[in-house]
Order: structure tokens, then sequence, then C-alpha cells
């Protein structure tokens, strides 16, 4: 059988009318291409659309992508496979998050399906096989080839058919809200906002630093990321980690200490200026202005005990049919061990694993070895 019809969308006069369709669909796939390897901010190459009657790809280098914000703003349910990546697209480029959002690949966490790519969850729930090599194309060219418009489409078109049968499993399992309630924390999550003034952080070499050398390294990696949003450029091609290193180590006071320096790539005099600039106001920058990440004195003598916990919960997630990540990560079950407010403490996962938890915590369970140290087992009164 023939699939549904594609349309290429490249004027806002053909978007404002897809728009205008689609925002009276009760639900829409949604899928984005982009590109980030030249660029500090990505930069989108094409938006694939799918709904009951057909398909769409929007060329964002033609049409005015803010038109998608009414659609965004409906009521319409947006149907998305690994949508972290896909929302912060949205935020940048429409303007705009969904009104409600349901995503395929959280959704299989909580029947099973463990996080699945989108080609792997087709083939285990549809019996299709999606053809990925095109996987590494080059979205920004134009003009776009038929088998990169067949693959983009592909993307989309499968995201119906999953969502019902993700939804019937979902409910044979009692899990509908469980899913919900994820999907929701993904929608509304607020976009991921680098922070200049902490981007020393990942500078390899630099985290370690201690005193000046780290008052430089926080002054010309804030340059760096600055200068690297201004030109949209990689933080990479505006100034190398090795650079900023070195730079720490034997802070430059001219342009000429600058270039003697390693790592130091060609760059323009008024430049090399600035960063000689960012280097004199690290050296001076105050004790209290100094970023450091955020550091717990965690007792070390609990290492073992929450080893154990984490061992106990990927059981529990296996057993329960619930991505062990999606359930709870080692950091969630350290701050619950030490303390610490845990995404363990409310809602689902404190219904699934918390409770036990502070109960083994509170001296209440005991966790006993079974079938010959193969399996952990919670044991209390009240246990079964």
């Amino acid at each position: 059988m023939p699939g549904p019809e594609v349309q290429w969308i490249d004027s806002d006069a053909t978007l404002a009318r897809l728009v205008a369709r689609l925002t009276s669909e009760p639900s829409y796939g949604l899928d984005t291409e982009f590109l980030s390897e030249h660029t500090y901010w990505p930069r989108l190459c094409l938006v694939q659309l799918s709904w009951s009657g057909g398909i769409a790809l929007v060329d964002p280098f033609t049409c005015d992508v803010r038109a998608l914000a009414e659609l965004l703003h409906s009521p319409a349910m947006m149907i998305t496979h690994a949508g972290a990546s896909d929302l912060p697209i949205l935020d940048r480029t429409v303007g705009a998050r969904p009104a409600g959002l349901f995503d395929t690949q959280l959704a299989a966490g909580f029947v099973g399906l463990g996080s699945p790519s989108l080609a792997s969850l087709v083939s285990v729930l549809l019996g299709v096989r999606l053809d990925k090599s095109e996987q590494l194309a080059d979205w920004s060219a134009r003009p776009i080839k038929d088998s990169l418009r067949s693959y983009a489409a592909a993307d989309v078109v499968h995201l119906h058919p999953l969502t019902v049968e993700l939804d019937h499993r979902l409910t044979e399992l009692g899990r509908e809200k469980w899913a919900a309630i994820e999907c929701e924390v993904l929608r509304s999550s607020p976009p991921k906002v680098n922070d200049p003034d902490t981007a020393w952080w990942k500078v390899k070499g630099a985290s370690s630093m201690r005193g000046e050398k780290a008052k430089v390294a926080q002054a010309l990696a804030a340059w760096r990321e600055r200068r690297a949003q201004q030109q949209d450029a990689p933080t990479r091609h505006v100034l190398s980690d090795f650079a900023i290193v070195a730079a720490a180590n034997r802070p430059p006071r001219t342009a000429q200490e600058l270039f003697a320096l390693r790592g130091v790539n060609r760059i323009a005099s008024g430049t090399a200026n600035e960063i000689v600039a960012a280097v004199e106001a690290g050296r001076a920058m105050d004790d209290g202005a100094l970023r450091r990440p955020l550091r717990f004195d965690d007792v070390a003598d609990l290492d073992a005990a929450v080893s154990l916990l984490v061992a106990w919960v990927a059981q529990l997630a296996s057993a329960e049919r619930i991505d062990r990540q999606l359930l709870a990560t080692r950091d969630d079950v350290k701050a619950l061990v030490h303390g610490r407010p845990s995404r363990l403490d409310d809602g689902w996962r404190k219904t699934v694993a918390g409770e036990g938890l502070h109960r083994l915590l509170e001296g209440d369970a005991v966790i006993r070895l079974t079938d010959g140290g193969r399996h952990l087992r919670l044991e209390g009164d009240g246990l079964t």
C-alpha cells in the first residue's frame, strides 16, 4: 500500500494553510533535523510533521517557522520521540513549546522496552524496519534529495501507530498516569542555559585548579562562551581548552606573551587584547566571585551502602519492567541515602522504590542475598 502523501512546505503561505489544518487535529507528530557541528546554537534544517491524513516537511530556510507557534499553543497533542533534543530547538526557532506532549521513548521506558531508538521501537512494536543509512546526512544542503525526504518522513509517519500501541500497553500495566507525568516534566522543564561563569567547569584540566589559576580559567572560559554565543560558533573555534589551561598556568600580560603559549592559534590582534584583558580580570577577581561546582559533604563510609541500594533498584526496575535510569540514577539513590532531596521522595518513584529505600535506611527492612547471591530480596514487616 502506498504511504501517506508527503507535502514539501517552502513558503509562508503554504505553512499558514498547514498550521490552520493541523490546529483542528487531536494530535500531530513532530521531529526536527538540525546541525550543530559548526555553530554554537544548533541550526534547524527541517521540521517534519505528521497527522492522520499525511506528512509535511517544512523548510525553515524558506519559511518563517515562528508560524508553528499557533500549532504548538493549540490543544492538539504533540507526539515525538526523544523530545529532549527537539524542545530546545523549538524554544529558540519558534519561541514556543507544545501545550501537550507524548514522548514515545519515555513511554517505552514504562512498558519494559528500555530507552530505545526510534528504529528499534518501530521494529519491536510495528515490525517495520527503518532505513537509517542517511543518519549522518548534511541536512543544510539544498535541494534535499528524494532519499532524504523519504528518510525524514519515516521519522514521523510511525509516531501515531506507536502511540496507540504504547497507550494499550501502558493501560494494561496501569501506568498511563506515570508516563503522562514524565512527559509533562519533559515538556515543562526550563530550557538549559549555559552560564558563562561556570563554563570553566567543563574545561579539561581546569577543574582541579585553585587560587589565581582558577580565577583566570573562569574569566577566560566565560569570555570564550560569550564570544561563541555572539559569533554563533563552537567554543573550540574561539579558543581551545588547551589554550585556557596554558593561560591559567602562565597568565600572559601582553599579546606577545599570549601568542607564545602552546595551543593559541592565530587570532586577530583585537581578539588577543580581549583575551589578555580577560586574564587580567581573572587575576583581579575577588575570591567570592569564583564559582565552584557544588560539592556535598558526603560520608565515604556510605559508598558501599549506595552501591548495594543501586543494585537493588536496578533489579527492581528490571522486575517491574521500568527503564532503570527512568526509575532512578545513582545520583538519585545517593541523594536519598545522604538525606538530600531526591526524585525518589515523591510520586510514582516513591511508590515503586523510594518507600522501600527509606524503610531500609530507617532499619525497618533488610536486603538478603538469594539464589546463591544472584538476587537481592527486600524483607521486613508487611513485605512479601
